[in-house]
Formats: structure tokens, C-alpha cells, sequence
């Protein structure tokens, strides 16, 4: 085969060709304190993500070299960040700081105030000798009370307002100390929540007959970007194990159709890459063939809801799936290239390139200014810079109009009435129906609200929040929550019938503190700061969580109806497995589980999951496969059942992630949670070694 004829980087770039961003060794961001300049180590989060740790004295921080008019710089806001800008940050309380700058086409920066670890290291974490501990519990519990040890069962009385109780083996010298004898009913609070995120493809193959739905095969190498198999009846069949760890909140990956082939992964397209995660969409009205049926979906929400567990799906409102060859030949959309028909096969899904080129190059196929690609979403529904369709502008100008990773970025801010697009016209099948006077918004709206409607779904996890119109955000929950009522008016002897819906949302690099966002139809934000500022450290020790516990649950108690989702690992940003040891892997699960405000577990952070294949995309490898064959190995078995007893705890207990936060001891470092009638105490004598 002779050499395909070249299409320029730019060009590809316009059609969606996922041209990842120059890697830098660091953030080329100025920074002077009182006028002098400060070179601070930068730490490389991910391929295009930075920290840097920043000692301020009193003054003024400057960030940039612009000559502009100087921003302000506000604590725990994401500013984005573009050439010019200067910021100014006035540093009133000294202190240790957190500086966190993401480049490439998103670029922006955070600066964090870095509560934890004030004392010393060898102070915060001290070794725990194994002996049996006293600690204060009066103005919690009162003398004469019998209270447990949820860890290891043991019970003791208070007396004078202390209580003595060895901590379990096993236990990291952990003591979680409730009121013994009969635990009354409290009702639940999503500030207690406790959500499990599952990657549905990579968790579980329950029907393995429906692997390669749609002409999808594994590539036979490390199958980086592949589908694996995961599905609905996989979930299903591990409900009663997530039940013991606790968890009352189970977030899978959007199951609803998406694109049928592959496009590039990664910076050099060295992997096929499906859409195995859910954020590439197709068909907003069916699930995909590799998820399952919705007989599968409705027996896994209906077997979650008798065991307590509510069912949010990973909702995207930002943008469509790219295309791709496959669908290209299936739906009749697009063109070719003159000439370029001779280089495909007869299923041009299996194309493959030269060895000299890599998997990017089928762009050079294809005839991106075709007239055909009106048979797409069409111009008036998404900006893609095709054809006649819209350019999407850079996000760094317009976070609302710009084009994420090339994606088509739906025009849900347009008040134009729209026709449905014209595969979807003619797809089968599909629930898609034309209505009259529907924008693109309402369309999104009413398809995604149809799950809940039809099958009950409990809330959603919007994607990419800050790159959608908040009213638009406002519209779906809106909607959302009327579908529920009617859901739970068809369904009233659901468990979970009469309750009202929660929708969560990422919007990247966001803290625990209030925003505009929860004005505008979100109950809660991810709130990225515990990954970066507590999980680490409190993995060796509590104490040093202690000040960020106070500081969460002081904003969860002086602000009535504020939630957040604290997380240590994720999809798209780092594994926590990855960067700790199997000891710190222990200690992570009373670091997040013992947390105020809903926490999110990532499949497998209760087992050590290890990062995966990677290939040019350095995010790919945080979805690997769960590692249900090791689960029976001793050490594994041990960290998940030292997980399953701490998420107990928490299950059983409202105060723990909606209570008042009180520090009552520092050697042993011990903490109170009390809401209402709800009392814990939580102790740990001392790190099992002394980091």
C-alpha cells in the first residue's frame, strides 16, 4: 500500500484528532513573594497537572508577568489562566500553601490554604506500643455507660469521663467507639453518604455474551482502551459486597448507548480506544448492548434498593462522543477522502495503519469538509469545526462554548428550536422522538430524566460542570426531580419510593466550600482538595486529618443543606494504590471513611486495585481491571475486611459525616462526631510505625 497523502496537525486538531498538549517539565508560572521570587519543587500530578508546596510570610504572592490589570486571587477558586495574566494574593495568615496549576488547553491554577500537618511530622504521627489506651469522653458520654468498640467488639464503662479499651490487631490502633446495646433507627443523611464508583466495563463480567456488542474486538495486546467486558449483571452480582463495606451509594459509568468504534488513544494513538467509560455518547434513549438490557438494569436498581443502596448514573451534558470509522459506515454519515476507499477494508472499523504511522492517521481518510456531515448531530446541535458546523472557540476564552479534547461540544446554551439529528432519525433502534419547539438542552434533558422516570434511578454525577450553562444544569434537575416523584408514585412499594433525588458534580479542582453551582440544581460538588491535601498524610496518621475534619464539618454545620464528595482516587486523575504502600492502602480507610461530608470510594481502593496499562495516555492505567482474584490472598483479604469494619461504622452512624467535629485529645489523638442523639468517639492510639 502506497503512502497515504498527509493531513496537517492542525487539521487534524480541528477534527477531533485528540492531539494531546505539549508536555512541559513544569508550569513556566513567575512567582514572587513581596517582590521576591520564590522557586518552588513542582511535584507532576499527571501529564499535565502540577503542585508545588509555598511557605508564605505575611504579604503579597504574585503569580504571572502580565502587565494587565492584576486579578485577584481568591483561595480555593480555579482561575483559568491564559499568557498575560498576573495574579495577586494577599497573604494575611502565614503559613504553608498549596499551589495547583493544570497546563495545556484547560490551563488553569488553584492556591489552597494546607490545614493539615501543622506540627512537625515526628510529632503527628507517633508509634503506637500496643497497650491498652484512656481516653476522655466526658461531655459525649456519660459516667457509668456501657459503650462498644464497633472494631473489635470490645465493650467497656465510663468512669470519671474516661474509658480504657485496647485497640484491636489489625486495626492501625484504631478504636471506634459507639454506645453499646441496641443502635435505634436514624434517618439517613447524604452527608454521610458513602458512594461507591464503579467503572461498570472494569468491575464485573456478568453475561459475557455480550463482549463485543457492535463489532467490538480486543486488540490483542494490552488492551488499554478496549471494553473488557464489565456489565449491569456484573454490579448485580456484587451488591452484597458492597452492602459490607457499607456503601449506600453505588455510581456507575453512564450505561446508555455509545459510539460503536474507536478512535486514537493517547498522545501518539498507540491504543484503540473505545468507549468503555461512558463519556463518549451516542444514543442518549438506549443502553449500550455491552452494558446489558434494561431488564438487567431495572433487577440490578431494584436488588440495590433492598439492600439500601441508591443508583446514580455518570450523566454528561457537555458534549457527544467522537466519530468514528465504524460509525461513519453504519449511519451513513460523513465522507471520504477522493480516492480514499481503496484503503479501507470491507469493515472499515478494521482498518489498520502502516508500521510507520500510528492509529491517529485514519484522518487522513476522511473528508471532514464532506457535505454529508450534516447526516451527524448537525450544525445546530453541536460546534465541531467540520463542514459548516460552528468552530468551537478555546475553552481558555469561552469554558462555556470551547471544545474539550476536541470533543463536539452540544450548543445547549442556544434558545433555537432544533430538529432531532439525522442518524438518529433513522437509527434503530432508539427511543429519540422529534418534538416541536425543543431546544438542544430539552432534548438532553428529557432523555436523560426518562431513567429516572422509567427505572428509577436515584441521582445523577454530572461530568464537566463548569463547562455547561448553570441553567441548563438548573432545567435538568428540575426535571429530574419531577420524573422521580413520578417514579416513586408508580412504584410505591419501592424501598426507596418517596425519596428525592441527589445530584452530585465534578467541577474540576473545586474545594469543599460553597459555590454558585449548589444554587443551580447540585446537592454537592467532588471536592478534589481531600485527594491533595488529607489523604496522603492522614493515611499514616489521623492527627493530621484533624484540622481539614474540623474545617469540613464546621462548613457542613454553619451551612445548612452544603454537601461535598470527598475522594482519593479516581478516573482521570491519579490511583491512590499507585503512589502508597499496602500500609498507607490501610490507612486510607479511616482517612476518607471517617470523613465529614459524602465520600466516594473508587473501585478497588478497599483492595489495593494497581494501576494498569497506561500507554501514551498516562490516566488509562487508573482503570484497570478490579482485582477480584486477589481478594483471597491474606493481605488483600485483611485490608478489605479493615475497610468493611470502618464503612460499618460509618453506615451505622449520620454523625460521623453530618456531625459536629471535636478534637478531645491529641496522645491519644481522639475525636468526637455528635449529631442529634448520634454520638461516636474515634481514637487512634498511634501509627503502627512512625513516618
Amino acid at each position: 500500500m502506497r503512502p497515504l497523502p498527509p493531513l496537517s496537525p492542525s487539521i487534524l486538531a480541528l477534527c477531533f484528532g485528540l492531539l494531546a498538549p505539549v508536555i512541559q517539565a513544569g508550569p513556566q508560572v513567575p512567582i514572587r513573594l513581596n517582590g521576591q521570587p520564590l522557586q518552588p519543587a513542582w511535584e507532576t500530578l499527571a501529564q499535565d497537572r502540577f503542585a508545588a508546596e509555598l511557605e508564605l510570610t505575611k504579604g503579597t504572592l504574585e503569580l504571572g508577568t502580565g502587565e494587565a490589570e492584576h486579578k485577584p486571587l481568591k483561595p480555593f477558586q480555579r482561575h483559568a489562566l491564559s499568557a498575560g495574566d498576573r495574579f495577586d494574593f494577599d497573604v494575611v495568615k502565614p503559613g504553608r500553601y498549596r499551589l495547583l496549576v493544570q497546563t495545556g488547553d484547560d490551563a488553569n491554577l488553584r492556591l489552597l490554604s494546607s490545614r493539615q500537618s501543622q506540627e512537625p511530622v515526628e510529632q503527628a504521627c507517633q508509634p503506637w506500643n500496643g497497650e491498652a489506651v484512656q481516653v476522655p469522653v466526658a461531655g459525649v458520654f456519660e459516667d457509668g455507660q456501657r459503650l462498644r468498640d464497633a472494631y473489635s467488639g470490645n465493650t467497656t464503662i465510663v468512669k470519671d469521663g474516661k474509658v480504657e479499651l485496647t485497640p484491636a490487631p489489625g486495626s492501625n490502633g484504631l478504636l471506634l467507639i459507639e454506645a453499646a446495646g441496641g443502635r435505634p433507627e436514624r434517618a439517613r443523611d447524604w452527608r454521610n453518604a458513602t458512594v461507591y464508583f464503579a467503572l461498570t466495563d472494569r468491575f464485573a463480567n456478568g453475561d459475557p455474551n455480550n463482549d463485543r456488542s457492535y463489532g467490538r474486538e480486543p486488540d490483542g495486546a494490552q488492551e488499554i482502551g478496549t471494553f473488557h467486558g464489565g456489565d449491569l449483571k456484573g454490579l448485580t452480582s456484587k451488591l452484597d459486597y458492597l452492602a459490607k463495606l457499607g456503601v449506600d451509594a453505588l455510581w456507575i459509568s453512564a450505561p446508555y448507548e455509545q459510539i460503536h468504534g474507536w478512535v486514537g488513544g493517547g498522545d501518539k494513538g498507540d491504543f484503540r480506544h473505545y468507549a468503555y467509560h461512558g463519556y463518549y455518547a451516542l444514543d442518549y434513549t438506549q443502553l449500550d448492548a455491552n452494558m446489558g438490557t434494561e431488564a438487567d438494569l431495572r433487577e440490578l436498581i431494584k436488588q440495590a434498593h433492598a439492600r439500601g443502596i441508591r443508583v446514580l448514573f455518570d450523566v454528561v451534558l457537555n458534549h457527544a462522543g467522537y466519530s468514528t470509522l465504524a460509525d461513519m459506515q453504519q449511519f451513513g454519515f460523513g465522507g471520504l477522502r477522493d480516492g480514499m476507499a481503496q484503503y479501507l477494508p470491507e469493515r472499515w472499523t478494521a482498518w489498520q495503519p502502516e508500521p510507520y504511522e500510528h492509529l491517529h492517521a485514519y484522518h487522513n481518510l476522511v473528508d471532514y469538509d464532506h457535505p454529508a456531515w450534516s447526516r451527524w448531530w448537525g450544525k445546530d446541535w453541536v460546534r465541531a469545526g467540520i463542514a459548516d458546523y460552528p468552530v468551537p472557540p478555546s475553552v481558555l476564552v469561552d469554558p462555556l462554548k470551547g471544545s474539550l479534547a476536541f470533543l463536539p461540544d452540544f450548543r445547549t446554551e442556544s434558545e433555537t428550536p432544533v430538529r432531532l439529528p439525522e442518524f438518529l432519525r433513522h437509527k434503530q433502534p432508539t427511543r429519540a422522538v422529534e418534538r416541536d419547539g425543543y431546544r438542544v438542552r430539552d432534548y438532553l434533558n428529557e432523555w436523560l430524566t426518562t431513567w429516572v422516570r422509567e427505572f428509577g434511578v436515584d441521582g445523577f454525577r454530572a461530568d464537566t460542570v463548569m463547562h455547561v450553562e448553570p441553567t441548563a444544569w438548573a432545567q435538568l434537575r428540575q426535571q429530574a426531580d419531577q420524573a422521580r416523584r413520578d417514579w416513586s408514585e408508580a412504584n410505591p412499594d419501592d424501598p426507596l419510593a418517596g425519596e428525592p433525588f441527589w445530584m452530585v458534580g465534578e467541577v474540576f479542582g473545586h474545594g469543599p466550600e460553597i459555590s454558585d453551582y449548589q444554587s443551580n440544581g447540585f446537592d454537592a460538588l467532588i471536592n478534589f482538595a481531600f485527594q491533595q491535601e488529607v489523604a496522603g498524610a492522614a493515611s499514616d496518621c489521623l492527627v493530621r486529618a484533624d484540622k481539614s475534619y474540623g474545617h469540613y464539618a464546621s462548613l457542613l454545620a454553619d451551612n445548612p443543606g452544603h454537601n461535598f464528595m470527598s475522594y482519593a482516587s479516581s478516573h482521570d486523575t491519579s490511583l491512590f494504590s499507585a503512589q502508597h504502600d499496602l500500609e498507607r492502602q490501610r490507612g486510607l480507610a479511616s482517612a476518607l471513611l471517617l470523613s465529614p461530608g459524602a465520600v466516594q470510594i473508587y473501585y478497588g481502593d478497599e483492595s489495593a486495585r494497581a494501576f494498569g496499562p497506561t500507554g501514551s495516555d498516562p490516566y488509562q492505567g487508573t482503570r484497570s481491571d478490579m482485582n477480584w482474584s486477589e481478594h483471597t490472598k491474606p493481605e488483600i483479604a485483611a485490608l478489605i475486611d479493615h475497610w468493611q469494619r470502618i464503612g460499618q461504622f460509618r453506615a451505622r452512624h449520620p454523625a460521623i459525616g453530618a456531625g459536629r467535629h471535636q478534637q478531645l485529645s491529641n496522645q491519644p489523638y481522639a475525636f468526637s462526631r455528635v449529631q442529634g442523639n448520634d454520638k461516636v468517639v474515634v481514637v487512634q492510639a498511634g501509627a503502627l510505625v512512625n513516618r
